[in-house]
């Protein structure tokens, strides 16, 4: 802990958010990161309890409390208040294969468990000390593609190219097996790509990480529906092992009367066409489902 008393004497600072004026103009995050050293402050913020609650990942009253990936927070943000970012970086992709993802788009689960929110009213900011090591680790070439040095003659296919068919090639192809993963959209991410907004998550992070995948030798099918297009029994007779990360994209229906009715969307389709029409055209193509003008009922508050 390299400042005993830095939750006392720093006030927690976060990004600055451009105005709702220069949102709509564009598709793009409209979170402007701290200066460095505004950073490395926040980072002394951390208390280095004897318990860190945000890395002990539980489950309470059927409730996740802290971290579900156990990432060991208070070590990499002593190691961001005292500048040490190649170790922080270190650190953080001990426990988290991809935290360019999770530092945009995850609740932050370890600060509604941070001791220091619960001693001040004011929690570290560990999402964005997280998403300024990883963004470090880019710029600085930490973070690059390392194949694997050996190969095992081993070949694996994995269904599904969403956050866990993600991870799970990647650790097996860091293990030396030959990964290969079909996706049935045109484009890897599964709801990283599709399911959340460009403001979010814009895609350009996504692609430098499907490029360091491709660089250490997994290879991508896309359009191969399993099941459809492509036989399971031709993937089973193909590979030594086939793994299924197929996703959760079956929504929640409700029954309401008029249900039936014209222009009522799922949250995910009405993203997907959206974000979808957006790469492939920039709305040209006319295959977004549009608002425009209309007066909009979202049901649920949901991410």
């Amino acid at each position: 802990m390299g400042k005993p008393t830095g939750f006392m004497e720093i006030k927690r600072q976060t990004s600055m958010e451009l105005p709702p004026e220069e949102r709509i103009q564009n598709f793009n995050e409209f979170h402007v990161p701290l200066h460095t050293d505004e950073q490395q402050a926040q980072g002394a913020r951390c208390m280095d309890c004897g318990v860190p609650f945000c890395q002990s990942g539980m489950l309470l009253g059927g409730m996740f409390s802290g971290c579900p990936l156990n990432n060991l927070i208070p070590e990499w943000n002593d190691l961001v208040y005292q500048g040490k970012w190649d170790l922080a970086v270190h650190r953080l992709i001990a426990t988290n294969r991809y935290p360019e993802f999770t530092s945009r788009v995850c609740p932050a689960l370890c600060e509604a468990a941070c001791t220091c929110g619960m001693a001040t009213g004011d929690p570290v900011t560990v999402k964005e000390n997280e998403r300024a090591i990883v963004e470090y680790g880019y710029e600085s070439g930490a973070i690059h593609a390392v194949p694997p040095p050996a190969r095992t003659g081993k070949t694996v296919a994995v269904i599904g190219a969403g956050p866990a068919g993600l991870s799970v090639a990647d650790l097996l192809n860091k293990r030396g097996h030959k990964v290969t993963i079909y996706e049935r959209e045109d484009r890897p991410g599964g709801l990283l790509m599709y399911g959340i907004p460009n403001m979010k998550l814009e895609k350009w992070v996504i692609d430098r990480r499907m490029k360091i995948l491709q660089d250490e030798g997994i290879e991508f099918v896309m359009n191969a529906d399993v099941g459809g297009n492509v036989s399971a029994e031709e993937l089973q007779a193909k590979y030594d092992a086939v793994v299924l990360c197929c996703g959760a994209k079956q929504a929640r229906d409700i029954t309401a009367p008029g249900r039936d009715a014209q222009g009522i969307y799922f949250a995910v389709d009405y993203l997907t066409s959206v974000t979808r029409s957006l790469l492939d055209s920039d709305f040209a193509d006319g295959k977004a489902v549009s608002a425009a003008g209309k007066k909009v009922l979202v049901i649920g508050g949901g991410d």
